[in-house]
């Protein structure tokens, strides 16, 4: 097995389970929480496949207490265009150089944070047609970042007003991605390294602990109080990711 850094595992592990409670919490977030700081400790043709996995056992978890919520009228459209998306990711994810990867990431990061502290929210609904680019793009962003979830809670957000309903289908989408990931990163030989078996076997409990402490958590925690420490991590995760990077150059 290749040399591991162990204070990078500690830290790794508290930043797993602090992202999936926020998964726990929210139906989303766990890996576009957790993902700028991952990349500065392991690389991101590592991270992004370990992060794939714990979304699927996650995200059975979820649905296993929520399988009677399931809107496939609005799940089931989003499926087709993320799956094109997801091709076009992981083809890039393995073939790109990783610093434009790292960079992409960080200003995604920022522009996803940005857009949420300055815009006013919007209320109207979105027609289905819309779970093509919304579902093509974050399919792109599932396979390439691990970050998709955010980008389809965007879409379901203004299609499912009843928040227990959209934290499950979120979660649904989000399980979805995870399997399709594992069966197209399996395929490109991403979880053949010794580090990646390693990582998965020891963060998988720690992200399990965090999901059930969110579970727990939720309606405890003011949602708002929530949303603007995810957007504050975000900033800074986004910052300090964009700044390594620009510094490496």
């Amino acid at each position: 097995m290749e040399n591991l850094d162990i204070l990078a595992v500690v830290i790794t592990s508290v930043i797993m389970t602090i992202a999936y409670a926020i998964f726990g919490i929210t139906g989303f977030g766990s890996s576009i929480t957790a993902m700028p700081f991952l990349v500065q400790l392991f690389p991101l043709r590592v991270v992004v496949p370990i992060m794939s996995l714990l979304d699927v056992v996650c995200g059975l978890l979820v649905w296993g207490r929520n399988r009677g919520e399931f809107l496939r009228h609005e799940v089931l459209p989003i499926i087709p265009s993320m799956w094109v998306g997801m091709a076009v990711g992981v083809t890039l994810l393995v073939h790109a150089p990783e610093r434009w990867l790292l960079l992409s990431l960080g200003l995604a990061i920022l522009a996803y944070a940005g857009w949420n502290l300055l815009a006013r929210p919007v209320l109207r609904p979105l027609s289905r047609g819309w779970s093509i680019p919304f579902s093509l793009v974050g399919g792109v962003f599932s396979a390439l970042f691990g970050t998709g979830g955010p980008i389809y809670t965007i879409y379901l957000t203004r299609r499912i007003e009843d928040k227990s309903k959209l934290r499950t289908n979120i979660s649904i989408v989000i399980l979805v991605s995870g399997l399709t990931r594992l069966l197209l990163f399996g395929g490109f030989g991403l979880y053949g390294a010794s580090q990646v078996q390693f990582l998965m076997v020891t963060l998988l409990p720690y992200g399990v602990v965090g999901l059930f402490l969110g579970l727990r958590l939720s309606g405890h925690i003011a949602p708002a109080r929530l949303v603007q420490i995810i957007w504050a991590v975000l900033v800074l995760g986004g910052v300090s990711l964009v700044g390594r990077v620009l510094w490496m150059g």
